[in-house]
C-alpha cells in the first residue's frame, strides 16, 4: 500500500475506538487494556521500550472492530498515542492474518478449508461461495481497492477449532462491539445466505455436548455440559474454588513438590515436566514474574482447549492463580486464539466474577496474595502457539520466534522469568491438589500419568473430544468414537504430526508409546480418514498449511516449506524433475534441512506427516495411492 503517514488522519469514530481503550489523549499514562498500561519501562535484548508498545496489537484490533479493517489514518493515531515508530507498526499489521490494512466488508465469512473440513463438506461450501463471487484476498493485488463496505464478502481460512462440527465458518460483523460468532455444519445454502446479511445465530460452542457425557470416569471434563459456565455460584456448587485457598495454607513449595510428584508433563505436544518448570520460575531472583496460559491452539484438528475454555472457564482462573501463588507472579495472560469469541467472552466473565469475588486481585481471599489476570487475543497467527512468538505477541511486535537460549523460566516476557502452560495443562491442577500427587500419578502408565483429552474428528460417527487415561489404545479410542469401518489412516498430533495405517492402531496412546511407534501424541488430535478420501489433497493442504503459518524469519523453514509444497505438487500431477525417486529425495533433503536448521518447531515438524505420508502410506510413489 503506498500511504503518506504524515498526511493520514483518523476518523473521529476511530480516535475514539483507539481512546476507549488507551484512555484520554491527555493522559497518556492512563488506562489502558485492564491496568496493563502500569507496566514500567521494560528492558528487552538491551532496548529499552516505552510501557505501552504491548498495547499495539489490542490498539490495532479494536481499529478493525470498529469499520472492518485498519485504515492509515488509524494506524498513525495509534502510533501517536503510543509513541511507536510508524514502520514497526506496519510490519505488526501486517504479520497478522486477521488484521487487514486494505478495506474489506463490514462482515466477512471465514470458511474453513483445512483438512478436517475438507473432508466433511467444506470443499462443496466452498464451490457456492465461489459462484457468488472470488474470495477477499489476504494480501490483495491492488492497493486502495474499492469495495461497498455493506456487502458481505468471504475468506478462505485455515483450522478454525470446531472440527467437530464441520465444516466451520466464522463470521465477523465490524460494528460497536464488533460481533462475531463461530458457526458449525454450515451448508452451502447457509454460507450464501450469510452472505446475502441472514443473521448468523448462535456461536456454535454455546452449548456444550461431549460424546461421554456423564461418564463417571471423567476427571478434566467432569462440569462440562454440567456447571453454568457463566455463574461463579455454580462452579463453587460443583467443586470450584475449595483448591485454591487449601494451596495458599500449604505454601508455595507444597504445591510444587505435589505436582512435581503428580508426573505432570505439558499437553500442548512438548512434554516438558511441569513441576520442574514451576520450580525453576519460582527461584529465579528478578522480579516480576509472569504467568502466561497458552491458549492459541491452532494445530489443525485440535479443539480440547476451546471445550475447557467455554464450558468450565472457572477452573481455569481457579488452576492460573494456584499456579501463580507457587510461582511467585502477580501477573497472568490468557493467550486466546482469535478465532474463538465465546471462550473469550466466558473467559472475561468469569475474570471479572472472580476478581469481584476478591479471587483474583491485591488481596485475594484476605491472604495477602496478589495474582490478576488480562486476556489477550491472538490475531491469526499459528506460530504465536510457539512460547517465546508469544511473547513477541504479547509485547506488541511481529510474533517471530526468538532463539533459545536464554529459556522462559530465565528470560522470557518483558525479559522476566515466566511460566508458560498449556489451557489442558493448567486443568489438571485442581485433580491433582484434590487426589495428591502420588495418588494421580497411578492413573495412567508410569511415564505418562493421569488422563489425556483427544480431538476426534474425521471419519468417525461421533466426533468430539474424548478423555482417556494414558495407556489406553488407538483402536479403542476409535471404535468408541465410532470409526468407519473403511479406515485408511489416521493423523496423529496434528498437522505436525504422523499418519499411521489402519493396521497400527494399536499402539498405546502414551508419550512412551507414541515414541516407540515413531509417532507424536501432539494436541491431542485423531483425526480418522476411509476409502472415500483424497488422502494426497489432505497431504497437499498440510504443505500449504505450513508455507501459509511460517513466519518467514528463518531460511530452512521459509524456503523449505515452499520448496516442500512445490515438489509434493508435481509428484501429484505426475511431472517430475529428476522422477518420483528422486522427487522423494529432494523431499528428504528439505525436510531434513528444516527439521535440523529452523529456529522453531513449526519448521523441525513440517516434514513430519509428509514424510509419514510417503514412507507409511505409500502416497506418491504408487505403493499406497
Amino acid at each position: 500500500m503506498d500511504i503518506k503517514l504524515s498526511q493520514a488522519a483518523a476518523a473521529p469514530d476511530e480516535r475514539a475506538a483507539v481512546d476507549a481503550l488507551l484512555g484520554p489523549p491527555d493522559s497518556p499514562w492512563v488506562g489502558g487494556a485492564r491496568g496493563a498500561a502500569r507496566d514500567a519501562h521494560t528492558a528487552v535484548g538491551g532496548r529499552v521500550m516505552r510501557e505501552r508498545r504491548h498495547l499495539l496489537v489490542p490498539a490495532l484490533q479494536t481499529l478493525q472492530a470498529r469499520i472492518g479493517w485498519i485504515s492509515e489514518g488509524g494506524l498513525i493515531y495509534v502510533c501517536e498515542r503510543l509513541q511507536v515508530p510508524p514502520a514497526e507498526a506496519w510490519g505488526v499489521a501486517t504479520f497478522y492474518a486477521l488484521l487487514a490494512t486494505s478495506p474489506r466488508p463490514r462482515r466477512v465469512v471465514h470458511v474453513c478449508d483445512d483438512v478436517g473440513c475438507r473432508s466433511r463438506g467444506a470443499k462443496a461450501v466452498l464451490a457456492a461461495l465461489e459462484a457468488t463471487g472470488a474470495a477477499i484476498a489476504h494480501e490483495p493485488a491492488a492497493d486502495h481497492m474499492h469495495l461497498d463496505a455493506e456487502r458481505p464478502g468471504w475468506m478462505h481460512s485455515p483450522c478454525l477449532g470446531l472440527c467437530d462440527q464441520a465444516p466451520a465458518a466464522l463470521v465477523t460483523d465490524a460494528g460497536s462491539p464488533c460481533d462475531e460468532r463461530l458457526l458449525g455444519h454450515v451448508t452451502p445454502e447457509r454460507a450464501r445466505a450469510l452472505l446475502d446479511g441472514a443473521a448468523p445465530g448462535a456461536d456454535a460452542t454455546s452449548v456444550t455436548v461431549l460424546p461421554q457425557q456423564g461418564d463417571a470416569s471423567l476427571v478434566l471434563l467432569a462440569r462440562a455440559g454440567v456447571v453454568d459456565p457463566t455463574s461463579l455460584e455454580s462452579y463453587r456448587a460443583h467443586g470450584g474454588y475449595v483448591e485454591l485457598p487449601k494451596a495458599i495454607d500449604r505454601g508455595a513449595e507444597a504445591v510444587i513438590r505435589e505436582v512435581t510428584a503428580s508426573k505432570l508433563v505439558g499437553r500442548g505436544g512438548a512434554a516438558f515436566p511441569t513441576g520442574r518448570k514451576w520450580d525453576a520460575v519460582r527461584t529465579q531472583t528478578a522480579t516480576p514474574h509472569y504467568l502466561i496460559c497458552n491458549a492459541d491452539e491452532s494445530e489443525p484438528g485440535t479443539f480440547k482447549d476451546r471445550v475447557l475454555l467455554t464450558a468450565d472457564p472457572f477452573a481455569i482462573v481457579e488452576s492460573m492463580t494456584i499456579a501463580a501463588f507457587a510461582t511467585g507472579c502477580e501477573k497472568g495472560f490468557i493467550y486466546l486464539r482469535a478465532e474463538y469469541p465465546l471462550a473469550a467472552q466466558r473467559m472475561r466473565h468469569a475474570i471479572d466474577q472472580a476478581r469481584a469475588a476478591q479471587l483474583l486481585g491485591d488481596d485475594i481471599l484476605g491472604r495477602g496474595v496478589r495474582f490478576d489476570i488480562e486476556i489477550r487475543r491472538g490475531a491469526g497467527a499459528y506460530i504465536c502457539g510457539e512460547e517465546t512468538a508469544l511473547f513477541e505477541s504479547i509485547e506488541g511486535k511481529r510474533g517471530e520466534p526468538r532463539s533459545k537460549p536464554p529459556f522462559p523460566v530465565h528470560s522470557g516476557l518483558f525479559g522476566k522469568p515466566t511460566v508458560v502452560n498449556n489451557v489442558e495443562t493448567l486443568a489438571n491442577v485442581l485433580p491433582i491438589l484434590r487426589m495428591g500427587g502420588e495418588a494421580y500419578a497411578k492413573t495412567g502408565t508410569s511415564q505418562s500419568t493421569g488422563t489425556r483429552l483427544f480431538c476426534l474428528s474425521g471419519a468417525v460417527a461421533r466426533p468430539g473430544v474424548y478423555e482417556l487415561p494414558f495407556g489406553a489404545s488407538l483402536r479403542a479410542l476409535l471404535e468408541q468414537a465410532g470409526a468407519s469401518p473403511r479406515l485408511r489412516a489416521v493423523l496423529l498430533g496434528g498437522a505436525a504430526g504422523v499418519f499411521l495405517r489402519a493396521d497400527e492402531i494399536d499402539l498405546p496412546l502414551s508419550l512412551e508409546g507414541a515414541r516407540s511407534a515413531d509417532a507424536t501424541l501432539g494436541s491431542g488430535v485423531v483425526m480418522a480418514f476411509d476409502d472415500d478420501e483424497d488422502l494426497v489433497d489432505i497431504v497437499l493442504r498440510l504443505a500449504a498449511f505450513f508455507r501459509d503459518e511460517s513466519c518467514g524469519q528463518c531460511v530452512p523453514c521459509r524456503v523449505g516449506t515452499v520448496r516442500q509444497e512445490e515438489a509434493l505438487h508435481r509428484l501429484a500431477r505426475g511431472r517430475t524433475l529428476a522422477g518420483a525417486p528422486g522427487e522423494i529425495a529432494l523431499l528428504e533433503e528439505i525436510g531434513v534441512a528444516m527439521r535440523d536448521a529452523s529456529i522453531c518447531g513449526l519448521g523441525q515438524t513440517a516434514y513430519a506427516a509428509v514424510e509419514s505420508a510417503v514412507k507409511r502410506l505409500g502416497l506418491f510413489t504408487g505403493a499406497g495411492a
